[in-house]
């Protein structure tokens, strides 16, 4: 089945090999963030945190960004996804400097270009400031976002330790970002409650959030989502997997879904988690028995609400439909 995703970290899709292979190449000493099988180690949110930031340490110019993109997009597109949208954080892409990071982005835009034509996958970008780096830090970010505003730098989030800070904090950086025509998400309701989910909602004025599952311990707060069709980047092999929710039939995906909530499907983070597209899929429809009348309703609501033209939107649609 095609798919679409919505929520994907860039650097987080790096498969382990990718990341060895480049630090061996660059003589950084990284191995301690990797198992005894070679995939990555950590316990716990906050240790992932770390393992994530030390595995962008080999990343180091355009043209490693533009192997990466060229690795991740061809893993989704064996998935079956026809149109994805990434999280870029300039913080990673040469310091959050300008002139750097559009570097860096030509080369990600020449490599998704590359992509779609050999395997038909079309990809487009959220850039995202990292919460626990700091308000201040997102306000570069913001700039750069604003600056590479386009056609395919489409959106701007934030991303990070949802305990650091709050999402007033960051409104600065997110107004600039409205301004420059950016559509806006925000992680929230993962690691904080139903009260996250509000904050963002009401100080950052977002169209969608990332996660958003713990919304579900306020069903005032579901019904309100529901009626504003706000919509949901649901990761539940990542929410699994950290322990956000105790296994796949706890999760509430379910429960938002028959509730009447937006929510999409998506992987965050794929090797960390040990999961592609095609494995999300297959557990939900074993866990929920859902069929594929189901499925076809959480990509077309992924591709309504992605942050594209609407002439990509079309040719999405249309591949879905043709399906």
């Amino acid at each position: 089945m095609p798919k679409v995703e919505l929520h994907l970290h860039l650097e987080g899709a790096a498969p382990p090999a990718f990341i060895r292979g480049l630090a061996k190449e660059r003589g950084i000493d990284i191995s301690g963030i990797f198992d005894a099988a070679g995939n990555y180690r950590y316990d716990g949110f906050g240790e992932f945190l770390k393992v994530y930031e030390a595995a962008t340490e080999p990343l180091r110019s355009p043209q490693d960004y533009y192997r990466l993109t060229r690795a991740v997009l061809a893993e989704s597109a064996a998935h079956g996804v026809i149109y994805s949208e990434t999280f870029l954080s300039p913080d990673f892409c040469g310091g959050a400097d300008l002139a750097a990071w559009k570097e860096y982005l030509h080369a990600m835009q020449e490599a998704a270009a590359e992509a779609e034509a050999a395997d038909g996958i079309i990809l487009r970008g959220i850039v995202t400031c990292i919460r626990h780096f700091g308000p201040d830090r997102a306000r570069a970010v913001a700039r750069c976002a604003a600056e590479t505003a386009g056609d395919w730098i489409t959106g701007f989030g934030i991303a990070g330790d949802e305990l650091a800070g709050k999402p007033a904090d960051f409104a600065w950086s997110f107004d600039m970002a409205r301004e420059a025509g950016l559509r806006l998400t925000a992680h929230a309701g993962e690691w904080q409650g139903p009260d996250g989910i509000r904050d963002a909602l009401r100080d950052l004025r977002v169209e969608r959030i990332g996660h958003g599952v713990r919304a579900i311990e306020d069903l005032a707060l579901v019904d309100e989502l529901a009626e504003n069709g706000v919509v949901l980047e649901v990761c539940p092999g990542s929410n699994v997997a950290l322990g956000v929710c105790r296994d796949w039939r706890a999760h509430p995906i379910g429960r938002l879904f028959d509730r009447g909530v937006k929510v999409t499907v998506s992987t965050d983070d794929p090797p960390f988690f040990h999961t592609t597209m095609s494995h999300e899929f297959d557990r939900l429809a074993e866990t929920f028995d859902w069929d594929a009348g189901v499925f076809a309703t959480l990509n077309r609501t992924a591709a309504e609400a992605a942050f594209c033209d609407e002439e990509t939107r079309a040719r999405v649609l249309k591949q879905l439909e043709t399906a």
